[in-house]
């Protein structure tokens, strides 16, 4: 078992072999791993002697820490004499620093510090930072000078322990790349992936791509630090922010590099590395760089810019925002540099996940730590662009996000600027299609702001859309209010989405491919829902909540769908037949969240609405609705009459679906009446209904039912096959709600054949389900589910039925609908 480890001042110890391949392949695999073994034991053995603690070890490197500088020294003076002589030897890299110790390790920059320096050196060396050779003196220490290492850090003295002569240690040497202030944090992906990139010999220009505050300098900065050693001739920085005139652009390299006779002609076949920083407003100086390239055969090129070059052979490296654990690292490394006694709670990870995981958003949130705690500033972001602010020698750019998103704005053309202030209407992204009705796009200045990072593309399955970081948006949405044409795109926005929820009629059965043209909008209905009150527009409101009244049903959300209603009603109380509609889907929210008598209110008050204005179909689904709010709350005897009113007025106005609906409801109030034959007749009614009109959904309805009136008549394996194939079909349309019912309608059959783990196992699952997605079982199927778990508790024992319900809450749901669909299809009655 791992000792305690040091805290406090700690002196960090690094190994590595040196050229692990080559041994490898020198002396064969058996033998090197005799080798590995001894160096192993060699380490360990010294390093326990001293008192040193093992950290960590991966692959053949080891990471010690030792409570004083002088211990590491001994260990390491004593492991590299027994090593000497064998074939295996090992660099070193020692340093002292203070440490954050957590119960994961050790956390902060003297860790990394510790591994540079032991990455820079060569086998059989022992490197020792200058921190280390302060505690413990320079006797025994040999004076290598200073050296810069590839995190880009400022430069500082290096000590080798003893005086074997060795190469020049692996540093940079030749280079201006600037010393950032702050350590860089995270990013190992991508880090890894740009090194690669630009050690590729068929890649000469590499371009990072990203909006403002996304990182693309201190990542471009690192990645050209650790390829350095790849460039004999130096890596080179050119920083092109202060510069607007492109013809200056190669100039200012020449400058850099000290060129005398014309940049091409200083570089000429030298081996270097530039990295062109902010290239976006002298874009027009690209083809400068190709020329470049051309002409140097031997040079690489980075460039940092929210747009591509678009030159030949370019390779573009769209940044990404920070991985979610990365994002809160930086956070609470720079919070920590603002407020040493920071610590981090559970609004850290919302809080960057709100922030859009950019780096510099981050960076200034967390420079408030000393003003606000992370809860305190989720509460205000609503202010994001002016609260975040940065330091006073930041780049002016960088004072506060709107100062950046102002830069990237001001290099806009006119069609630019009106097309990104337009597409901010879009809280969930959007199609090409939806961008071209709604904002008047046009495929070159779309794809211009997508080449500026402005806008991202996203590939889906049903094609590419294309969105904003919220952040991004927050600033664009200022421009789309201060333009004046604000409403105008708002209404036509919320109009698109009237037209594509209206695809499928209101008296037609609910289709996957419906369910599955509304779910990537969902985000943009909720916009639209949220904005069309605040601006006046409640009837368009009304018409949209009610379009998507089934969709909000079946996917979940009903609990929302009833809110959004009851405030929309109240803000607009005109007797209009849209009205009277958006009452009746109201109507059926309420019944669904159990607010019966809400439900009787609304349905009186739209079939009164219907009646005055003579719409039938209005007057139809009232009625539905009356009935539906009295079947729901157990009410059977009065639902009866109004399904049997609400089937003939379908039947008039010729609308299948409903008919299938109506008939349906009243076969189950007929049935809980006692009705058993006439439920029957009027099952075989809707399923054929169904298979006609090619209604799935309503096919599901009739399986479950038939299912059920097995169960009860004793044909067990007959109902289970039955509901099979109900759930089976409510799986695949996407229908959240009945597809938890069917699960609590299997378990009860399985709890009726003796399988009472896997009974309890559906109800626990469908009830964990119901509860993550807000989502209310019926008051009937409550009580079903209760009696079922209360025979299976009886039957297993507490133990085992406790065990049971364990496991199936944590089941997800494709999970446990696989586990209920175990059994084949089989034949339906027709």
């Amino acid at each position: 078992m791992r000792g305690a480890l040091p805290s406090g001042t700690v002196t960090f110890l690094f190994t590595d072999v040196e050229g692990s391949t080559k041994l490898l392949h020198a002396l064969g695999a058996e033998a090197y791993a005799d080798a590995l073994a001894a160096h192993r034991r060699a380490i360990r053995d010294a390093c326990a002697v001293a008192d040193g603690v093992e950290v960590n070890t991966w692959g053949d490197a080891f990471f010690f820490a030792f409570p004083t500088g002088s211990a590491a020294l001994a260990a390491a003076a004593l492991f590299d004499d027994a090593l000497a002589a064998g074939p295996i030897q090992v660099r070193v890299g020692i340093h002292t620093g203070t440490p954050l110790l957590t119960a994961e390790g050790y956390v902060g920059t003297d860790v990394h510090r510790a591994a540079r320096i032991a990455a820079a050196g060569h086998g059989g060396q022992v490197l020792v930072s200058a921190a280390t050779a302060a505690l413990v003196g320079t006797d025994g220490l040999h004076d290598l000078g200073e050296h810069r290492f590839k995190d880009l850090s400022a430069a500082e003295r290096v000590y080798q322990l003893g005086e074997t002569t060795f190469p020049p240690l692996r540093t940079l040497y030749r280079t201006n790349l600037p010393v950032p202030v702050t350590p860089f944090v995270g990013r190992d992906r991508e880090l890894a992936e740009l090194v690669a990139l630009i050690d590729r010999d068929d890649v000469r220009l590499v371009t990072l791509t990203g909006p403002g505050g996304t990182g693309k300098t201190r990542l471009a900065l690192a990645a050209a630090g650790l390829a350095a050693e790849a460039f004999p001739d130096g890596v080179w920085w050119i920083p092109l922010a202060p510069i607007r005139d492109p013809t200056l652009v190669l100039a200012t390299a020449g400058q850099v590099l000290g060129s005398k006779n014309g940049l091409a002609e200083h570089i000429a076949n030298r081996r270097m590395l530039c990295l062109f920083d902010n290239f976006e407003q002298v874009v027009d100086a690209a083809p400068g760089i190709g020329e470049l390239l051309a002409a140097c055969p031997n040079i690489a090129v980075v460039v940092t810019s929210r747009e591509r070059l678009r030159l030949r052979g370019e390779q573009a490296y769209p940044v990404p925002p920070l991985a979610e654990t990365d994002g809160e690292a930086l956070f609470i490394t720079r919070a920590q540099a603002a407020d040493p006694a920071f610590t981090a709670d559970a609004a850290v990870g919302e809080l960057c996940r709100r922030l859009d995981e950019l780096p510099l958003a981050i960076e200034l949130a967390a420079a408030r730590m000393a003003l606000f705690s992370p809860s305190q500033l989720l509460e205000r972001l609503g202010q994001r662009l002016d609260l975040l602010r940065g330091a006073r020698d930041a780049d002016p750019r960088q004072h506060t996000l709107r100062a950046t998103l102002s830069w990237s704005h001001g290099l806009l053309t006119d069609d630019e600027r009106r097309l990104f202030r337009r597409l901010s209407v879009f809280r969930g992204g959007s199609t090409y299609e939806a961008t071209e009705a709604i904002a008047g796009a046009d495929p070159d200045t779309l794809g211009s702001l997508v080449d500026k990072s402005l806008i991202r593309r996203r590939d889906t399955t049903a094609g590419p859309r294309f969105a904003m970081l919220e952040t991004i948006r927050a600033f664009a949405t200022e421009q789309l209010d201060a333009s004046g044409e604000a409403d105008e795109i708002r209404r036509r926005h919320a109009a698109w989405l009237l037209a594509l929820a209206r695809q499928l009629p209101p008296f037609v059965a609910v289709t996957r491919e419906w369910l599955e043209s509304l779910d990537p909008e969902l985000d943009n209905l909720r916009a639209a829902l949220d904005r069309l009150p605040e601006h006046g527009d409640t009837r368009l409101a009304l018409e949209l909540a009610e379009s998507i009244w089934r969709y909000l049903k079946m996917r979940g959300h009903q609990a929302e769908s009833a809110r959004r209603f009851e405030a929309l009603l109240a803000c607009d109380v005109d007797p209009t037949v849209e009205r009277g509609h958006a009452l009746n889907a109201a109507a059926g929210m309420a019944v669904e969240n159990g607010e019966f008598e809400t439900g009787r209110r609304y349905a009186r008050e739209a079939l009164e609405i219907h009646r005055t204005h003579d719409d039938r179909w209005g007057i139809a689904r009232s009625t539905f609705m009356l009935g539906y709010a009295e079947i729901e709350s157990g009410a059977y005897a009065t639902a009866l009459p109004l399904f049997e009113e609400t089937l003939r007025q379908m039947k008039v106005l010729g609308y299948p679906q409903y008919i299938g609906i109506a008939a349906w409801n009243l076969a189950w109030a007929a049935r809980e009446l006692g009705q058993t034959d006439r439920a029957r007749s009027l099952y075989e009614e809707v399923l054929a209904i169904a298979r006609t009109t090619g209604s799935v959904t309503l096919e599901a309805q009739a399986l479950n039912s038939f299912g059920f009136l097995a169960l009860h008549e004793g044909r067990r394996e007959e109902a289970l096959r039955l509901m099979q194939q109900a759930l089976r079909i409510r799986r695949d349309v996407g229908d959240l709600q009945h597809t938890l019912l069917g699960l609590s309608d299997m378990a009860t059959i399985h709890a009726a054949m003796g399988n009472h783990a896997v009974a309890a196992r559906l109800v626990s699952s469908s009830q964990a389900i119901a509860t993550q997605a807000a989502l209310r079982l019926p008051d009937y199927e409550r009580t079903q589910d209760e009696e079922t778990l209360e025979r299976v508790r009886e039957a297993l024992g507490a133990d085992a039925f406790a065990e049971a319900c364990a496991v199936g809450a944590t089941l997800p749901l494709d999970r446990v609908v696989a586990i209920a669909l175990a059994e084949d299809e089989e034949a339906v009655p027709t």
